[in-house]
């Protein structure tokens, strides 16, 4: 199984130095990936409800501040040897789909054939609003259209789509991505929706357990959600096996036992013999790849929070 971590895209270690001790770091305890989340603009005031707290409350703070997550990644790219570099997750529709590719192509070949695209459908409406995104009503359609149009521009020698959102022909698009057929597109989310586009346009499956509506927060519930992926894939002609299995544990990784709202150990929480068992078991599942919240208040502390994981729960899941 392989690890990863989320990179701060904004407070005090969103800095150059910050960024290079925390990936340096990360990269010499063996940490095999890193991610980036994704905000282009964030309104100063929006009635829109996150979908991954109780309170439906953000957890950015109110200034708003977010690096550019494709920027940003080009940047770890260049300060990085070996981890794989993940969207985490990228809003599609908020990025013109053809220029969208073309980033993610060169960084893919400027990195060596080390980008995730971590995909996601968006949840701020006023942020679409904000950045001239295709109709919120209209995302999950669009987000589906510009992976469809992803895929064209990555493996067609002459690529060419029409749809309600994305229409191209005639163009080179040159360079091709490093890795074939393309980066590997993780279709983040819990919900229905997401589901199904897991099974019709992903190579993997990127949910995070933390969803009040949808939640994954227990192995039964994990468990379950597989069955109906399995189900999903069958229908749409997918091999499920060919579905890579992901997770993005988004919590603070600590010794302490969080509890569901049934009164269950939360999946991925306790200590450090009750995460290991959790990471065992979601292996056996055929979970290959699982993230955690290991940034801190400060680099020091972030970098002893590395330290602890890989001192602590890897020898037991190796």
């Amino acid at each position: 199984m392989d690890f990863g971590f989320g990179l701060p895209v904004r407070g005090p270690m969103a800095t150059p130095a910050g960024i290079k001790a925390l990936t340096g770091h990360g990269e010499a305890l063996g940490f095999s990936y890193m991610s980036i989340p994704d905000h282009v603009v964030i309104p100063k005031n929006f009635d829109s409800i996150y979908p991954y707290s109780k309170t439906g409350a953000p957890p950015f703070g109110g200034d708003g501040t977010f690096m550019e997550q494709l920027t940003f990644m080009s940047y770890v790219a260049g300060i990085t040897k070996t981890a794989r570099l993940v969207t985490s997750v990228m809003v599609v529709p908020h990025r013109k789909a053809v220029h969208t590719a073309k980033t993610i192509a060169t960084i893919d070949v400027l990195s060596g054939g080390r980008v995730v695209v971590g995909c996601g459908a968006g949840w701020l409406k006023e942020e679409f609003e904000a950045v001239d995104a295709p109709p919120f009503e209209q995302r999950g359609k669009a987000t589906d259209e510009y992976l469809q149009a992803f895929k064209e521009l990555w493996t067609s020698d002459a690529p060419e789509f029409h749809g309600e959102f994305v229409d191209f022909s005639n163009i080179v698009f040159e360079p091709k991505p490093v890795q074939k057929p393309h980066p590997p597109l993780w279709i983040g989310g819990e919900s229905p929706a997401a589901l199904r586009r897991t099974a019709k346009l992903g190579d993997g499956w990127f949910p995070i357990g933390a969803n009040p509506r949808f939640p994954l927060n227990t192995l039964d519930k994990y468990q379950a959600a597989l069955s109906r992926l399995k189900q999903l894939c069958g229908e749409s002609g997918r091999d499920f096996n060919d579905i890579a299995l992901t997770f993005w544990a988004n919590w603070q990784y600590n010794k302490e036992s969080l509890r569901t709202p049934e009164g269950e150990r939360h999946l991925l929480s306790g200590s450090s013999q009750e995460v290991a068992d959790d990471l065992k078991r979601m292996q056996d599942l055929g979970v290959e790849t699982v993230l955690f919240n290991l940034v801190r208040q400060d680099v020091a502390a972030s970098q002893a929070t590395m330290q602890a994981f890989v001192d602590n729960i890897r020898p037991l899941v190796d």
